[in-house]
């Protein structure tokens, strides 16, 4: 059931689309008069175009043609209330012209939307990106770790079979995860040695000074807000403490930015200590899994890392910045 209603959310679109096409042929097969139930047509043909794109609405119109055709060679009488055989033929052949133009300039907007949108999320990605490097330029050690991070976590999003938007968000939510650090002190950052307890404590309050810092700019990134704020919690105590607060999208991206986030600091050398192998840095991460970090989460990485093995062992992280 859980499976059945994620898919139903990851596909709202595409399911929204084929019940209330279903729907209308169910309806139009009962009805008497075929002829004045066509415009419905519409409505599936339009929401196809409005949110899966022309190609997608096109073939919907194409397909609705196809079963009104063979409505009308299988029971004409159905359509004898609009005249003869002539020109009932000439009312459809005129219905699916307008029913095709329709799918096709409906989504052609969609495609002109989308790519619009597109072009502002790929902007808005790349000034995150070129924060992040300016945020990590003053240190050596994490230099590159958020960009790192957010290709690692879009990689595990997409293993996993994320909706794009949730890649997107989780990717921002990665590159953005610890910008909190532009108020802890930079001594404290660059530290050779290992932090005291108390010195711990105060990096450790970037997670809630990064939080408001993106709760200052508004909407525009209050998806990435809850995944910033949790992804330091272990998936034991979230699970345990049932994070009502958390939509599933949230907490997932939480997990998986838990996963890359340990994967680049294993391999990663600090100041203190030599960096990992990969396979060390998987085996730690697998010890861990159900405890500290998402069992699936742990399965999808182990996914990621063995199809891009090569990339992991050639490079501290697994890939290039």
């Amino acid at each position: 059931m859980d499976k059945f209603k994620a898919y139903v959310f990851n596909h709202f679109e595409q399911v929204l689309v084929l019940t209330s096409l279903v729907s209308i042929l169910f309806v139009h097969y009962f009805v008497y008069q075929k002829m004045a139930f066509l415009n419905f047509y519409y409505l599936p043909v339009l929401l196809a175009g409005f949110f899966l794109g022309r190609r997608t609405a096109v073939l919907f119109s194409v397909f609705c043609i196809l079963l009104v055709t063979i409505f009308f060679i299988t029971t004409p009488q159905f359509f004898s209330a609009r005249g003869g055989t002539f020109e009932i033929s000439i009312s459809l052949i005129l219905w699916g012209s307008f029913l095709m133009l329709a799918s096709y300039v409906t989504g052609t907007l969609f495609m002109h939307k989308e790519r619009g949108i597109q072009d502002l999320k790929n902007a808005y990605i790349g000034v995150l990106e070129i924060l992040s490097k300016y945020l990590e330029s003053t240190d050596r050690y994490t230099k590159g770790h958020s960009i790192r991070v957010a290709q690692l976590a879009t990689e595990i999003a997409i293993a996993m079979g994320f909706h794009r938007t949730d890649v997107e968000n989780i990717k921002a939510a990665a590159l953005l995860h610890d910008i909190g650090k532009v108020d802890v002190s930079i001594d404290l950052i660059r530290k050779a040695s290992k932090l005291t307890i108390v010195e711990k404590k105060a990096v450790d309050t970037h997670v809630e000074k990064g939080v408001n810092l993106l709760k200052s700019v508004g909407n525009v990134l209050s998806e990435a807000v809850p995944i910033v704020e949790s992804h330091h919690k272990f998936y034991k105590d979230m699970e345990k403490d049932n994070a009502k607060s958390l939509s599933s999208e949230a907490k997932l991206g939480a997990y998986i930015i838990a996963v890359a986030d340990t994967y680049d600091a294993i391999v990663t050398d600090r100041p203190y200590r030599a960096g990992k192998t990969p396979a060390k840095a998987l085996e730690e991460i697998e010890k861990e899994s159900g405890n500290q970090f998402h069992p699936e989460v742990v399965k999808a990485f182990k996914r990621v890392y063995e199809t891009k093995i090569s990339e992991f062992e050639d490079n501290v992280a697994p890939f290039k910045v």
